[in-house]
């Protein structure tokens, strides 16, 4: 949704004080974590959209993980999930049969079950899941806490915006968008297990505000500024090589638009590749704030789980704004 148009929603809606919410949507944190009776954290969160790309399976799995994305950017252990399934009753049922497999399967990926949901039949399918698990005091992540000094390290590649917009338009080609359809179903399962062994002052999953916008939103949360090197980001090919066709979606325009006045561009950043760091995504990598000490070796780490686009793309500085640099 327009990040505006979110804000004229939420504004002025009566807010319950609850003493066992820990984290709630104050700083727009990716879900919410409660504290149980028996002292145990949990962390909960909702997500679907309608379909990014044309095969149901891929988009089943696709919507899970990003649901499931919410979890890991606390620092939680996903514990089960249920479907939120809104499908048009007039297409054949074999294909939101796909739909829910690549769902379901996605979760066993994660060592969870899918235990229930809910069906309505909707004219434009929208597909999701409702996750719920845990997270140990003291050690969950949120988008407050960076600090002056700290290296941000994103675990994705951007793009998916551009790419999925030009498959829809018959643009691109299914091959030329492999490597997207495999990142956005990839879980970040393996990098937070990673960077829960350093010191993580923040973290957010990106997702559909862009890189800059959710980076906007760990900045305010903790009071400091960001700066990025554009050149460090890492991108989908197909989402280097077509910026400058400037087919992106409409959610990217409109995250231009509202977080733009907090964001300074250098001279020399590349019009088209900045973009990219605006763009809308799905199921994207984590953004992760730890000290400067410790880069090196979660980035080894990070590529030796795997996670192998894994990048330092900036610091934490003083101030309250963003920079890009080239």
């Amino acid at each position: 949704m327009d990040p505006a148009e979110l804000d004229r929603m939420l504004s002025g809606l009566p807010l319950v004080k609850d003493r066992n919410l820990v984290v709630g949507f104050s700083h727009k944190d990716d879900a919410a974590i409660y504290r149980l009776p028996s002292s145990e954290l949990i962390v909960q969160t909702v997500d679907y959209f309608t379909p990014i790309v044309d095969d149901p399976y891929d988009y089943g799995a696709i919507a899970a993980a990003n649901s499931l994305s919410d979890i890991y950017a606390m620092n939680g252990r996903p514990l089960f999930a249920l479907n939120i399934c809104c499908f048009p009753r007039k297409y054949p049922s074999e294909i939101w049969h796909e739909v829910l497999r690549g769902g379901a399967e996605k979760a066993q990926e994660a060592g969870i079950a899918i235990v229930g949901g809910h069906t309505v039949d909707d004219p434009e399918p929208k597909y999701g899941l409702v996750v719920t698990g845990l997270v140990e005091a003291g050690k969950y992540w949120a988008n407050q806490g960076a600090r002056i000094g700290d290296a941000l390290i994103l675990t994705k590649p951007l793009g998916t915006g551009l790419i999925s917009t030009m498959l829809r338009n018959d643009s691109l080609s299914l091959s030329q968008a492999e490597d997207m359809i495999s990142g956005m179903k990839t879980l970040n399962a393996d990098a937070a297990h990673v960077l829960a062994r350093f010191k993580v002052h923040a973290c957010t999953d990106i997702t559909g505000h862009g890189l800059l916008g959710h980076a906007l939103e760990v900045a305010q949360a903790s009071e400091v500024g960001v700066e990025f090197s554009l050149s460090a980001f890492p991108l989908y090919e197909a989402a280097r090589q077509h910026a400058g066709t400037g087919t992106f979606p409409g959610g990217t325009f409109s995250n231009k638009e509202y977080f733009g006045p907090f964001v300074d561009i250098s001279a020399g950043v590349n019009d088209d590749l900045i973009m990219l760091l605006w763009d809308a995504q799905t199921s994207g990598g984590l953004l992760a704030a730890l000290p400067e000490d410790q880069v090196r070796d979660a980035l080894h780490q990070l590529h030796q789980a795997g996670v192998t686009a894994a990048t330092r793309v900036g610091s934490v500085i003083s101030g309250s704004r963003l920079r890009v640099i080239p």
